[in-house]
């Protein structure tokens, strides 16, 4: 990370590998740059989330694995590059994936920018739940399982909130057209 504040030692320390060969640890709550908050501020207009749904979410995985995970556009936040096996195609299918970290864990939200449906690597997972993540050149498998329980459903939506306000903004959105936004938990296989 560029810059010399403490914000941004601190960011940038917690880009690192988790001891267990996972990718780096990401913690939602952690003091991020000024920049980042206004990124994520454009991120919840409509010209913003506009620009997630038709040019970052088609771009970043290609970013993603040109740069060796280091480049994307979702610029400020922690973006992976999710491979997983296509439900129906049985395909290798590689999606760029907003993540955080609680523990050895990685937590993946299934927002899909609050539109009508879950997104593809939702269903995958549910179909084939070994999946790869990558990031800053660091690649694991990992295992998926949804998360069900309300109680950590809430909590887990409190650390989301706390890494991008505009989850709550999906939650409220799919709410009104009865979508359930789903939550990911993925541990590294070993």
């Amino acid at each position: 990370m560029a810059g010399n504040s403490t914000n941004d030692r601190e960011f940038a320390l917690l880009d690192m590998p988790l001891p267990t060969g996972g990718i780096p640890h990401f913690d939602p709550r952690a003091p991020r740059p000024p920049y980042v908050r206004w990124l994520e501020s454009f991120a919840r207009t409509r010209v913003g989330r506009g620009f997630g749904i038709k040019v970052a979410a088609r771009l970043d995985p290609w970013l993603l694995k040109a740069s060796g995970g280091r480049l994307g556009l979702f610029v400020g936040g922690p973006t992976a590059a999710l491979t997983t096996t296509g439900a129906r195609s049985g395909e290798p299918r590689t999606a760029a994936i907003f993540y955080f970290s609680e523990g050895d864990d990685v937590i993946l939200i299934a927002s899909n920018f609050g539109q009508d449906r879950h997104p593809a690597w939702y269903h995958n997972l549910k179909a084939h739940p070994r999946a790869t993540l990558s990031r800053s050149g660091v690649t694991a498998e990992y295992e998926a399982v949804e998360v069900f329980d309300e109680g950590e459903r809430t909590r887990l939506f409190v650390l989301a909130d706390a890494l991008y306000q505009g989850y709550a903004d999906y939650r409220e959105r799919t709410a009104a057209i009865g979508r359930q936004v789903p939550i990911m938990r993925l541990s590294v296989v070993r």
